[in-house]
């Protein structure tokens, strides 16, 4: 235990008592939570940021947007609007907050974003103007327990898995490691691809102590795809300068520095919101070094709204598209898993009405 745990250990003592006295209040049933006919499945984690929730809502539109009518639902974390609201052709990243803008943006009217506070009223206005609506998708909610989803994705990251992190503030827990049992299935993210079958069972192991019997886990790691510009006209050097406002910039810039000639890696806070003068001092700083801008989806649909985006692009400003592929080739495995959740909840919804 670190200089750190121990002189925070009397607060984190604190917030684990509240927390555990939240979850044993709706645990027995005396804090209310609603569950629906329509199915919902959340995605979600015990820690603060940084598991890979965005590319694994993605990864969920894409395998079931052909056979559903989806819907995602976030809360819409640092957007300047409050309330429920439902993404349109004229909404910006300010009305949404970045990830649903980033969802929006990159499936129209294939899916229904929405974002608002409280999930459990949200709900029920998501069916009001989609009635069509089949499967909603809860961004980060899994301590929002006023809501019971039907299927619970809990994801964890492989180099801060949250059986050796502690509770807030001493780690970065956001409740206590005996939430996993609330989870239909694990997923531990941003795996090295080498990842070995003896580490991997390693790992599950100590996944299954907090998790319940029987509980499928599975590992994952980050797919890069090609830098993305919006100038057509401009060609990839490969010689970048790498910006990005993550909860943890680390895997990302190990990956960049291994695959193109990054001349420096900076780093903001997570969902960060770019003022014009630090789009100004990264175009200066690309200049002095002769390189391109290149960052992430996330922080790309901000830039976008910023009045400096057309000088940062006109001399190559790239993002870097990520998604996520499942290791082990247990992806399809993985797919039926939550195809399979769906047909349970509405066969046994039609059960229930015979």
């Amino acid at each position: 235990m670190n200089l750190r745990v121990l002189l925070l250990y009397p607060f984190t003592v604190l917030y684990t008592l509240i927390t555990v006295f939240r979850n044993h209040l709706f645990n027995i049933k005396y804090s209310r939570s609603f569950n629906y006919d329509i199915m919902t499945i959340n995605i979600g984690n015990l820690s603060v940021g940084g598991t890979g929730k965005t590319p694994m809502v993605e990864y969920l539109i894409k395998i079931l947007k052909g056979r559903y009518s989806l819907a995602t639902l976030s809360r819409g974390y640092k957007r300047k609007s409050n309330g429920f609201l439902i993404a349109k052709s004229s909404s910006t990243v300010n009305d949404l907050g970045d990830e649903p803008y980033q969802f929006y943006s990159k499936f129209g009217e294939e899916v229904t974003v929405a974002v608002g506070e409280n999930r459990s009223l949200a709900i029920p206005r998501i069916l009001m103007e989609h009635p069509e609506t089949q499967t909603i998708l809860l961004d980060d909610a899994y301590q929002h327990r006023t809501v019971t989803p039907d299927f619970n994705v809990l994801l964890t990251q492989f180099s801060s898995p949250f059986y050796e992190d502690f509770v807030l503030p001493s780690g970065y827990l956001r409740e206590t490691r005996a939430g996993a049992k609330r989870a239909n299935v694990v997923v531990v993210t941003k795996c090295p691809t080498e990842l070995s079958v003896s580490f991997k069972e390693e790992i599950k192991e100590k996944v299954a102590k907090y998790s319940n019997q029987g509980t499928p886990i599975y590992f994952s790691s980050i797919n890069y795809g090609m830098p993305v510009s919006f100038n057509e006209a401009q060609k990839f050097s490969g010689k970048v300068i790498l910006f990005a406002g993550l909860a943890d910039i680390a895997p990302l810039e190990e990956y960049v520095g291994s695959s193109f000639n990054m001349i420096k890696a900076i780093s903001f806070s997570d969902h960060y919101d770019y003022k014009s003068k630090d789009i100004e001092g990264l175009v200066n700083l690309a200049k002095a070094h002769n390189a391109q801008l290149l960052t992430t989806e996330k922080d790309m649909v901000k830039i976008r709204s910023n009045k400096l985006f057309e000088t940062g692009n006109s001399m190559g400003l790239y993002y870097l598209p990520i998604s996520v592929q499942f290791l082990f080739s247990e992806a399809n495995e993985f797919d039926s898993l939550i195809k399979n959740a769906i047909i349970s909840k509405y066969e046994q919804e039609e059960t229930d009405k015979e």
